[in-house]
């Protein structure tokens, strides 16, 4: 797959996620085989007024590169000051803009997907972002709003038609949040409908999932979002298999385990002693989802205040757990739709 002046091999892409994919992660999923990955979505109001948080998550390291920066807005004016100030800094290599974001805090504000609704500004927007730029621009959308209104393939003909280099479709409505298992067919019909290259999204969580996809909606190439979550490996996995048609394993426990402490000190670098730790209880809940005791295990990361109790924690869980049984993909996905 082309995007600009990139080009991708194996197009398996990390979703941008709110909380999830800063820097810290994308540098372990660029380790891992991620080729591309998406920042978490940043705000156009935040740029504006120069927020020391949001100027925060524009910046990057050259270990993540290339990176997409992606923002949310619901006007052209500060959608096209964010993207033209986003490429003013070079800390990123393509530009995405939000048009999936089924948040409410979000859709109030006429942003994320609740642009699946207005059409006509959702095109001014992109075509403003297209005159801002000349870095490459994406769009991540959804399916429609709800069941009576999937305009997914009329959408990206608008923005096609505003320029937009690249599409990633998720296919789910707004009502759905990530209900139900993904529309891959409608994906299928916006890689017909359109001339530009089609990111599919939803429920690839396994090898056979990508074959599947791929299968299904013709698309060149696909993103990962809430598979990646504690499981950076699946770039390992899913980009061997495209260039072999090989399954590899999946880690083991002492490797979890390393990039569990590998990951809290990239978040304690960035974000501090207090912070790092803290943030890090949720990503190593996600590691360990799966194993035997993993419960146990769990109720002592989401008490843990210092990298210490992290090391003690990992620690006494190989001196007294009984021999680990790893999850297989089958577990892991029960635990994800459980969750």
């Amino acid at each position: 797959m082309n995007l600009g002046p990139f080009h991708f091999e194996q197009p398996v892409f990390l979703a941008p996620m709110a909380g999830v994919t800063d820097t810290a992660y994308r540098i372990i999923a660029h380790d891992m085989g991620c080729p591309l990955c998406y920042a978490e979505m940043v705000s156009s109001q935040g740029i504006h007024f120069r927020n020391e948080r949001t100027l925060a998550m524009l910046q990057s390291e050259p270990e993540e590169r290339p990176l997409v920066m992606q923002i949310f807005a619901n006007s052209p004016e500060m959608a096209a000051e964010a993207a033209a100030y986003v490429e003013s800094l070079g800390t990123a290599d393509i530009l995405d803009f939000n048009m999936g974001c089924p948040a409410p805090k979000i859709v109030k504000n006429g942003e994320g997907s609740a642009l699946m609704r207005d059409p006509e500004r959702a095109f001014r927007i992109l075509s403003a972002i297209r005159r801002a730029v000349k870095m490459p621009v994406t769009v991540k959308m959804r399916k429609g709003w709800d069941d009576q209104q999937v305009n997914v393939v009329e959408m990206a003909k608008l923005a096609e038609a505003a320029g937009v280099d690249a599409i990633a479709v998720h296919g789910r409505t707004r009502e759905q949040f990530y209900r139900d298992h993904a529309d891959w067919e409608i994906i299928g019909e916006v890689k017909r409908s359109v001339g530009i290259p089609v990111i599919a999204n939803g429920d690839v969580r396994t090898c056979r999932d990508l074959q599947r996809i791929f299968a299904v909606t013709g698309a060149d190439g696909v993103m990962i979002g809430r598979a990646a979550q504690g499981n950076p490996w699946i770039f390992r996995q899913l980009t061997h298999f495209l260039k072999t048609g090989e399954e590899l394993p999946g880690p083991s426990m002492r490797e979890r385990a390393a990039v569990i402490l590998r990951h809290l000190d990239l978040l304690i670098h960035y974000k501090g002693d207090y912070a790092g730790p803290r943030e890090m209880r949720k990503h190593a809940t996600w590691y360990t989802r799966g194993i035997t005791h993993g419960a146990v295990l769990r109720d002592k990361f989401n008490k843990a205040v210092s990298r210490q109790d992290f090391v003690d924690i990992l620690q006494d869980y190989f001196d007294t757990a009984e021999p680990v049984s790893e999850p297989t993909a089958e577990s892991m996905i029960r635990t994800q739709q459980n969750e």
